[in-house]
């Protein structure tokens, strides 16, 4: 008995080690690029509440697995012999299922609270823009449709949109299933054909930042880019009149 406790303190003393070392090393590592959304924020904090979750789960099982190799690996001459009987034990297996099970479910709560929170319309229409994003064989393009000339939105090959004002993007497809994903934003959606998906993002710094397809889509799939330019409102003011400008010229030409 008293072997068995100084085996169980000792994979306890390895295990505590174990996941301090491997959660501090986690939160340290840079696994997204610089956040440039309101919505950042939330989601990374998700990340790491995940990360401090899981490292000891799996060092759990790890140190196990370990140890139960090391305490129970057949010896030599054993080869053909049966190992003792082993009786189950209930409350062991109640325990080691319940708690996993309430984990699972407090982590899916708080993940759906965090996509809710994140997802809310701004509660007055006008602080909120909207832009069409189409995917198709391999690139991007973007219409403004809360400004239109000719009954035609805006469309731009590149994405621009202002600092700091909740932008939703209605993402469709022309042929084959993709992503619109931008990094530095943290959100993502699929882009399927005949389905308009949607999201929204709130840019909360001025910059130029990649926008990529995250879905397999054909031999094009890694060049399928984009950039997304977040302007401080004033600025794309300017834009948005210079491109409306633009269209109304070659629509009356």
């Amino acid at each position: 008995m008293e072997r068995g406790k100084r085996t169980v303190t000792e994979m306890a003393v390895v295990g505590v080690i174990a996941s301090a070392i491997g959660i501090a090393a986690a939160l340290l590592i840079n696994w997204f690029p610089a956040s440039a959304s309101k919505q950042a924020g939330p989601i990374d904090q998700l990340w790491d509440v995940l990360l401090i979750v899981s490292v000891p789960v799996f060092v759990l099982v790890t140190v196990i697995v370990l140890y139960s190799v090391k305490l129970f690996r057949v010896r030599p001459g054993q080869e053909l012999m049966d190992g003792p009987p082993v009786h189950g034990n209930t409350r062991l297996e109640v325990i080691w299922t319940t708690i996993p099970a309430l984990i699972i479910a407090s982590l899916v709560v708080y993940a759906y609270l965090v996509l809710h929170d994140i997802e809310k319309a701004p509660a007055a229409a006008n602080a909120e823009m909207h832009v069409k994003v189409t995917g198709r064989q391999f690139t991007w393009y973007f219409e403004y449709e809360d400004t239109k000339v000719a009954g035609k939105p805006i469309r731009s090959a590149q994405l621009y949109v202002p600092e700091g004002k909740s932008v939703k993007f209605d993402v469709v497809s022309e042929d084959v299933l993709h992503d619109f994903w931008v990094p530095n934003w943290r959100m993502k959606i699929d882009a399927v054909p005949g389905i308009t998906t949607h999201y929204r993002v709130t840019p909360d710094k001025v910059g130029s930042y990649p926008v990529v397809c995250a879905e397999l889509c054909g031999l094009g799939h890694a060049f399928m880019r984009q950039t997304a330019n977040v302007l401080p409102q004033a600025e794309f003011d300017a834009w948005l009149t210079k491109q409306q400008q633009a269209a109304q010229k070659a629509a009356t030409s």
